[in-house]
């Protein structure tokens, strides 16, 4: 007679205080770290965890940054190239707060328009804007100008 026994696994230590952004898109957990310039020697302890077996999708990524909360603006990034993710503010080992990030319909001032030619890059008063056409695949024209920018357009500025 065989026994059975459940295993679960812990691919990454839980932390006492600060954000875990989960349900990232396989395969993006790094171009999350890029966007938020973390661990550009800081001091933060980041974990990620990536291609990890999920519930809803066959396989997400998990970002883990000790002691620091995210910002709005941070957040508002996040949603730029992880549409599906949620952010979990951990305070002594509990989830304090959590929310779905949500790309708004136009977007301000996080990234610049690739066209060089636009008048948001002309050294004018002008902060660019964006109108977000599609979220995944991204897909942003330019409030200007009218360009198109795209996922790879967006991670070059980060």
């Amino acid at each position: 007679m065989s026994k059975t026994v459940a295993v679960k696994e812990l691919y990454v230590k839980k932390i006492r205080n600060g954000t875990v952004i989960d349900h990232i898109s396989a395969g993006h957990a790094l171009d999350v770290v890029k966007i938020l310039g973390i661990g550009r020697g800081e001091g933060d302890i980041v974990s990620v965890a990536m291609n990890v077996p999920s519930k809803t999708a066959s396989k997400k990524d998990i970002v883990k940054v000790e002691n620091r909360e995210l910002k709005p603006g941070e957040v508002d990034k996040i949603a730029l190239i992880a549409p599906g993710a949620t952010i979990n503010i951990i305070r002594d080992y509990e989830v304090a707060e959590k929310t779905r990030v949500k790309l708004p319909d136009s977007i301000r001032g996080i990234v610049k328009c690739a066209n060089p030619a636009c008048v948001s890059n002309a050294g004018e008063p002008v902060e660019p804007k964006f109108m977000v056409e599609r979220q995944d695949p991204l897909r942003l024209r330019c409030f200007y100008c009218s360009r198109i920018m795209e996922k790879p357009d967006v991670l070059k500025q980060f």
